[in-house]
């Protein structure tokens, strides 16, 4: 296993800049947030600061909830730059869904609101740095939340936990509708402890375990489901990878036999397609989903279905 870096992606300093511009705005649109618990349409107001935490929140709460997310359809998240009118959103939600960490303009914009209601996902949880087979953890000995791969979303039990989390939090923001989101959030668990349970069943016997994307994302679902992960690049999707560990994947993909490279939806998948032409390998897509380029037609699930179909066929699974 190749080692890789536990940081988080790197920030444009663009999008820092707008984050903090957004902020200022944030800070004069707060005193105006309404009183009350729920919008106009009666619907309480969430804000998620990308995809699979929307989808979640949508799951859990039905017709009950109205779900506003941050990042838009095809865009990375990591490159999220808050617009006025997205920080005044987010100063009148009455829940904020957010990951610490991944995007710095909403946890700068979190910490300076007074919102009452969040749900922050990495304290339901724990995030973990692959690579070096160890857990990040602080000073004193506790796995630190705010570090390591962010990607929690891609393994389905831990997405569980996350759900149960939005649940308590959504829960507080409005308790009158507690039976209808426990409601929501066990069909939803039920829902990701079949995907569980296909992707167990279905990557138990394979002519390879080892499989090479474009960006260390898939790290909770290799762990989850005895795989080895090499990436061409670290946590940032953006990043290049040097002539040397380009040269040790070429080795990699000879010894584990190795035949498909893969590549994402929305990061150019150029160096991708240049190593697998270069190793005369096919190439297929394995989506991180940290977006959705067309919510209408796909979601999360959906999406984890065409991942497993393709890894699958990569892996060589009976």
């Amino acid at each position: 296993m190749i080692v890789m870096n536990g940081s988080l992606p790197h920030i444009p300093a663009k999008a820092t800049a707008a984050g903090s511009a957004a902020v200022l705005a944030l800070a004069a649109l707060v005193g105006c947030a309404a009183d009350d618990s729920s919008g106009s349409d009666g619907k309480v107001q969430v804000v998620a600061s990308f995809y699979p935490l929307q989808y979640i929140t949508e799951q859990i709460g039905g017709n009950l909830v109205e779900v506003h997310n941050l990042t838009k359809p095809g865009v990375e998240p990591h490159e999220l730059e808050l617009s006025t009118r997205q920080a005044g959103e987010l100063a009148d939600a009455d829940l904020v869904v957010y990951l610490k960490g991944l995007q710095p303009a909403v946890d700068q914009a979190v910490r300076q609101s007074d919102i009452k209601h969040v749900a922050e996902v990495t304290e339901f949880s724990k995030l973990v740095a692959f690579g070096t087979g160890q857990h990040v953890a602080d000073e004193d000995g506790e796995e630190a939340n705010a570090t390591g791969d962010p990607h929690i979303w891609l393994d389905p039990t831990r997405l569980a936990q996350v759900a149960e989390g939005v649940r308590k939090r959504l829960t507080e923001a409005d308790p009158d509708h507690a039976s209808a989101y426990q409601a929501g959030a066990k069909k939803l668990t039920s829902q990701l402890t079949t995907l569980d349970r296909e992707y167990s069943a279905s990557l138990r016997t394979c002519s390879t375990r080892t499989f090479i994307t474009s960006h260390a994302a898939f790290g909770y679902l290799a762990e989850r489901y005895h795989l080895d992960q090499e990436a061409i690049s670290g946590l940032n999707p953006e990043s290049e990878p040097s002539p040397a560990h380009r040269a040790e994947l070429e080795k990699i993909a000879k010894a584990k036999n190795v035949s498909t490279i893969f590549y994402e939806t929305l990061v150019d998948p150029k160096t991708a397609k240049a190593l697998a032409s270069d190793l005369g390998l096919k190439t297929a897509v394995l989506d991180p989903i940290e977006g959705v380029k067309n919510p209408a037609k796909d979601n999360y699930l959906s999406i984890m279905h065409n991942n497993l179909t393709n890894l699958k066929a990569a892996l060589g699974c009976a």
